[in-house]
């Protein structure tokens, strides 16, 4: 290659691999300093794509398994009341039982009375005032549990149905107290079968609610597995193989000194030029 001073080219050359240099060693930074093989769509756009719904995925997938979680807690408080109904019900049944037999008197059957209106009424107000999360717990109406990927969805319904004294219903089965009452042996005897068919039908109520505090379960479970999946998916695309970055760390560094000091070399050999004209 002939001498020439209007082009140093060698120091393009230098200029050239230094500046390739400079912009691995900056990338090899990015990816040491925010633990991502993917910083921008330039490093891998078709990974991005598929890191990036992956992780759509897996935030709907975690909201979804909150969403079931809630669907169980709601379940859980009905089951607590319902508990206490069954506790009610049993003592009616021995207020019930003591009102019907011919030794107790018409004013005893009037105090046992006064404390059966009192457990219907607390029936009543069981009914209407629990509630999960400022919404009535025991409404007629289906509760749904949404639960989604992001692509695909589905919905787990839930029912618990009302409660009150007057209609504690399991499917076809309807216990109604309201006009029950112990002030007689033989309404005594009435109420006692009543209240016998609405212990039963509670526990048939709390069965389907656990029915569906253990389907609601299952689904977390599934939900947690996917989420696990997936998120090692999404990191095996998104995250960065640190040991290989960290030799290439040390490389390109090496390199952009190397590099520096070529660059430098080539800038100064065509000051040996200059000799030629003393």
């Amino acid at each position: 290659m002939p001498l020439s001073i209007l082009n140093n080219i060698p120091s393009l050359v230098a200029q050239n691999n230094l500046s390739i240099t400079s912009q691995n060693l900056q990338k090899t930074l990015f990816r040491l300093s925010s633990g991502s093989r993917i910083n921008s769509g330039a490093d891998d756009a078709a990974g991005l794509a598929i890191a990036d719904g992956l992780h759509a995925n897996v935030t709907a997938l975690v909201q979804s398994g909150h969403n079931a979680n809630d669907g169980v807690g709601s379940l859980q408080v009905a089951d607590g009341a319902l508990a206490q109904v069954t506790t009610l019900l049993n003592r009616a049944v021995t207020i019930s039982t003591e009102a019907s037999t011919g030794t107790v008197s018409s004013s005893q059957r009037g105090a046992l009375d006064a404390e059966f209106t009192q457990i219907k009424a607390e029936v009543d107000r069981i009914g209407s005032t629990t509630t999960f999360n400022g919404t009535s717990v025991f409404t007629a109406s289906t509760t749904s549990i949404f639960l989604s990927d992001s692509n695909s969805s589905s919905q787990i319904a839930v029912t618990v149905g009302a409660l009150a004294s007057s209609g504690i219903i399991n499917g076809a089965s309807t216990a109604n107290l309201s006009a029950d009452n112990l002030t007689t042996a033989a309404t005594a005897q009435t109420a006692l079968v009543d209240i016998n068919t609405a212990i039963q039908n509670v526990a048939g109520i709390r069965g389907s609610i656990g029915a569906g505090i253990n389907r609601l379960q299952s689904a977390v479970n599934v939900i947690n597995n996917q989420v696990q999946n997936l998120t090692s998916a999404e990191d095996g695309i998104r995250a960065a193989d640190i040991p290989s970055e960290v030799a290439n760390l040390s490389r390109f560094s090496i390199l952009n000194q190397s590099g520096i000091s070529a660059l430098a070399q080539a800038n100064s050999a065509q000051q040996s030029l200059l000799s030629l004209l003393r």
